[in-house]
């Protein structure tokens, strides 16, 4: 009969038994799958904005950080020369997510504007805003396809049907784009 030491016995079973916890240095080496790297986003959008700043205002678009935070900025758009937003100027607020460059921030006229591809609440209908989004794109680049947008609209696909229209009677439209700048209105389509 063979015998065995049972204090060894039950320690060694025991030992296999126990999950073994984790030290707390490598509690925290270990990061979250789903963490974003907040870092990587800073820096992108300190460097887009130094990119701004180092253009000018010669293209007609600029944007800053609003108060602190780098990932909430307001924008401003020049009517482009020849439109008939020229000599207007838009305020937009920018919105930028944590995974940025991975999704496109939030764009929307601060300032009310008459146009087939906004809506009354400031919102954007525009492409690369949404399903045509490449981390490639950038807040100039935004803002100038927005520059664009305001001189040739999709009217086949508004936000605001009564702008699109109305885009067919050039005078018309001058007309409304100018009395609803001036008075702040906002037209309900």
């Amino acid at each position: 009969m063979e015998v065995r030491n049972s204090a060894a016995m039950g320690n060694s079973s025991m030992a296999q038994q126990q999950p073994q916890t984790p030290t707390a240095s490598s509690k925290h080496a270990k990061t979250s799958p789903n963490s974003v790297d907040t870092n990587s986003v800073t820096q992108r959008l300190q460097k887009e904005l130094m990119s701004l700043m180092m253009s000018g205002s010669d293209l007609g678009v600029s944007a800053f950080p609003e108060g602190e935070s780098i990932f909430s900025w307001i924008g401003t758009i020049e009517g482009g020369k020849g439109t008939i937003y020229e000599g207007l100027s838009y305020k937009l607020s920018l919105r930028f997510p944590l995974d940025y460059p991975f999704k496109p921030p939030q764009v929307k006229f601060e300032t009310t504007c008459f146009h087939p591809n906004v809506d009354h609440y400031g919102n954007i209908c525009l492409d690369i805003l949404q399903d045509k989004w490449s981390s490639a794109y950038d807040c100039r680049t935004i803002l100038l396809s927005i520059q664009s947008l305001l001189g040739e609209p999709n009217i086949d696909s508004p936000l605001n049907n009564y702008a699109a229209a109305l885009w067919c009677n050039q005078e018309d439209y001058k007309k409304m784009v100018h009395r609803q700048y001036m008075n702040g209105e906002v037209f309900e389509s």
